[in-house]
């Protein structure tokens, strides 16, 4: 009885005195869905003349929950240097002393308010003629412009990052959507579409991981108007479906999210990959890295998903075919004739798997025909 107390004294007390060295610091950053350090930023502002300008607190007069959540943001710190007179709202939209005073001139009236939106706009609903005429006199950016205007307008800021370098050639932008169709700098209440219904993975409720409040999820989360993959699924429909077969990566119980495989800034890889070929699978599968002596040539040509369907799948292992010989005779056809091969055309076992004799199928050091 005391040496199975002592063999168990001498397993958990390092755990134990791990856990009681670590920071409080390191435990909180666990739980937070953040990068220790974010994306670099180049600031680089619209000016105007000082008379331009309303000040922070008439924007917050009118804009109460939107200033409310903007003040809490990384945003709310931004100072133009040398220019006191530009702060909060106006580093962003622009000046907006002439918006300002056209609402205030309208006195509640809901006629005279509609007709300030039109003449002096700093959020408007639609874009016509009048409007545009009107942003040409006031320069107030307004976000409801095209997505290539309203993309360029945060780049002015976020392009000296490797993350955000790419986003101009993007498959995002060729599909005409800008930054604030994923970010807000404002989290507030939206009434969403409910039209197309709420489809839910069943996977994503058997295992989940603690979910954050909203807020803290957005301040938390490159101020996401939704967490991953809620958001990313808005657009992406057939990926959703995939994940909901019985074999996927861990996505829909929140384990991993998108982007740690995707840039949605852009790449050079396909797919938005954030590593060239296979270097994203194996960044969490690094037993398949290698280098090995013998190599799958498939792995350098095609990569993983030759084989394997990375967001789901009703096989084992995510294998794009069920039966395992199949899948490797989409590439190796025709071995049975050729020379030197140990199993002929009539020979081979129809009720084998290649895997059984060929088991390094990722590479070996050993074999050149990775039978070890």
């Amino acid at each position: 009885m005391r040496a199975r107390l002592s063999l168990t004294f001498r397993i958990l007390f390092p755990a134990l005195a791990v856990a009681l060295l670590l920071p409080c610091g390191q435990l909180r950053a666990q739980k937070l869905p953040e990068s220790s350090q974010g994306p670099s930023v180049a600031p680089s502002f619209i000016l105007g003349n000082p008379d331009q300008y309303a000040g922070i607190d008439r924007c917050r007069s009118c804009h109460k929950p939107e200033f409310r959540e903007y003040e809490k943001t990384a945003h709310a710190a931004v100072k133009v240097p040398g220019k006191d007179y530009i702060s909060g709202c106006e580093v962003c939209h622009g000046p907006g002393k002439a918006h300002s005073d056209a609402i205030e001139a309208a006195e509640g009236d809901e006629g005279k308010t509609q007709r300030a939106l039109v003449e002096h706009p700093i959020f408007s609903f639609a874009v016509n003629a009048k409007i545009t005429a009107a942003l040409k006199q006031f320069p107030i950016f307004h976000f409801r412009s095209n997505s290539k205007e309203n993309a360029a307008h945060c780049l002015l800021c976020h392009i000296s990052s490797k993350q955000q370098d790419f986003f101009e050639h993007s498959t995002h932008v060729a599909h005409g959507l800008s930054c604030d169709q994923c970010h807000t700098a404002h989290l507030v209440a939206e009434v969403k579409d409910q039209s197309k219904g709420d489809m839910q993975a069943p996977q994503g409720y058997f295992f989940q991981v603690p979910q954050l409040p909203d807020e803290i999820r957005w301040l938390h989360g490159s101020l996401l108007k939704e967490s991953e993959p809620a958001l990313c699924f808005t657009c992406h429909g057939d990926v959703q479906a995939q994940f909901a077969l019985p074999v996927h990566h861990r996505v829909p119980e929140g384990l991993i999210k998108c982007t740690d495989c995707h840039n949605p800034h852009g790449t050079l890889n396909r797919v938005s990959l954030t590593r060239p070929y296979y270097e994203t699978c194996v960044n969490c599968h690094v037993e398949k890295r290698g280098p090995y002596i013998y190599e799958h040539p498939s792995l350098k040509v095609e990569g993983c998903t030759i084989c394997h369907n990375p967001h789901g799948s009703t096989n084992r292992m995510l294998l794009v075919r069920r039966e395992g010989r199949q899948l490797c005779l989409q590439c190796h056809t025709g071995f049975h004739e050729q020379a030197g091969v140990p199993h002929s055309r009539l020979g081979f076992q129809t009720a084998g798997e290649c895997v059984r004799c060929h088991v390094a199928v990722h590479g070996s050091n050993l074999d050149p025909t990775l039978l070890r």
